[in-house]
């Protein structure tokens, strides 16, 4: 079986999902490839077929059309479809042009499935699976289902025409999917994101330390609810609280968290230590006492994942797949979004507990994620997606 991925870029050493999916259908004789607009240096998983080059200077990208029109012509009959297929929808001549080009390396595919990893990677490209005569498939994970449609209405009106399967990381996503257009017809498989729990385990249990350690794992983002986290800790701060809290990851809201953290007094208190790998990610959850996740919106997120497989307590938000990842009072807690003074209470009703309590909640949560979250039980998810037939 042969099957295109579409990214848009290799995925990096930490992106498990996408990385672990690759090894374990090619493992089991299935041919990958991926079809990006960048790679990165270190990955060799699978072949990359890179997106067609554009350029700003006209000279240039006449240079790279007429390139891309002689390495189409053996593939004329796909062409053809694609372009019967387009004038179908209304798509006008120029603007068919461009979309060709764009598309060119995937019309020159020869695959049983051409999977989108992001619904949002498929625009623009709604019709060239069956161009090609393969199945069609995307994914919902997160952004591309809960935010983008928001801002952009019906934009995936063309993207439910062709779609022949659709996977999703969480039921609630895959509500938000349906609510956006997706017809009931459409077969759908939840297949959550895994983690490696041979990496990301811990034997011990709960004991008191010296010093309270909260920690998130994250890119600095909007999303990610990084300004109602230090909220919630400014409110803890007031009634006398000591702590440190560890933010691992960057992003473009750097500077918004931690002008928030000194106007709230949390200067001292709130380390930003970068990107970091996964080995010192490991290093660092050690140290946590609990694991904050407030989030405005999460597709499911691999690093609840981890702490939850590392023993530690965990406070997420309600945020799409949040709610899924961790079961509220039974493997952690879980607090409605935009109310830093109730995820101040819910700290507060943590730290209460005492030791068996906390022991019971973490080894619940870590029996949870070695059975339902392994990276060999999503690997098989992953196969059978491929293997089931969808309707003609």
């Amino acid at each position: 079986m042969h099957i295109g991925l579409v990214l848009s870029q290799t995925p990096g050493y930490s992106e498990t999902f996408f990385n672990s999916k690759i090894k374990g259908l090619r493992e089991h004789g299935m041919d990958v490839r991926l079809y990006c607009q960048g790679k990165k240096d270190d990955f060799n998983l699978c072949p990359v077929i890179l997106s067609p080059r554009v350029s700003r200077n006209p000279f240039f990208q006449s240079w790279y059309f007429l390139k891309e029109v002689v390495l189409l012509l053996p593939h004329l009959p796909a062409v053809i479809r694609y372009i019967k297929l387009e004038r179908k929808e209304g798509t006008g001549v120029l603007q068919l042009f461009k979309k060709t080009y764009l598309n060119a390396h995937l019309l020159k595919a020869n695959l049983d499935w051409l999977h989108f990893g992001f619904a949002t990677m498929a625009l623009g490209s709604e019709t060239v699976a069956k161009a090609i005569e393969a199945k069609m498939a995307v994914s919902f994970r997160g952004f591309d289902i809960a935010v983008y449609p928001v801002k952009q209405p019906d934009c995936y009106r063309m993207l439910w025409k062709y779609l022949d399967k659709g996977h999703t990381i969480s039921n609630d996503l895959l509500v938000l999917a349906k609510k956006h257009g997706l017809p009931e017809d459409i077969p759908i498989e939840k297949i959550t994101p895994a983690i490696d729990v041979n990496l990301f385990k811990s034997d011990s249990q709960i004991v008191n330390a010296k010093e309270l350690v909260f920690m998130t794992t994250g890119r600095l983002h909007w999303k990610k609810g990084f300004v109602q986290t230090v909220e919630a800790l400014a409110i803890l701060k007031a009634q006398g609280l000591k702590f440190t809290y560890k933010i691992i990851g960057e992003g473009p809201e750097y500077e918004r968290i931690a002008f928030g953290a000194y106007q709230l007094g949390l200067k001292n208190e709130i380390l930003f230590l970068g990107k970091l790998p996964h080995h010192q990610v490991k290093k660092e959850l050690e140290s946590a006492s609990i694991y904050i996740q407030y989030s405005i919106q999460e597709g499911f997120c691999n690093a609840v994942l981890e702490a939850q497989a590392m023993g530690k307590l965990c406070i997420v938000s309600n945020a799409e797949g949040l709610s899924e990842n961790v079961l509220h009072g039974k493997t952690g807690w879980v607090v409605p979004k935009y109310k830093p003074q109730l995820l101040a209470e819910t700290i507060n009703k943590v730290l209460g507990l005492n030791t068996k309590e906390k022991n019971i909640i973490t080894q619940k949560a870590q029996k949870r994620v070695r059975e339902e979250f392994n990276i060999e039980k999503q690997q098989s998810e992953f196969i059978r997606f491929y293997k089931t037939k969808t309707p003609v």
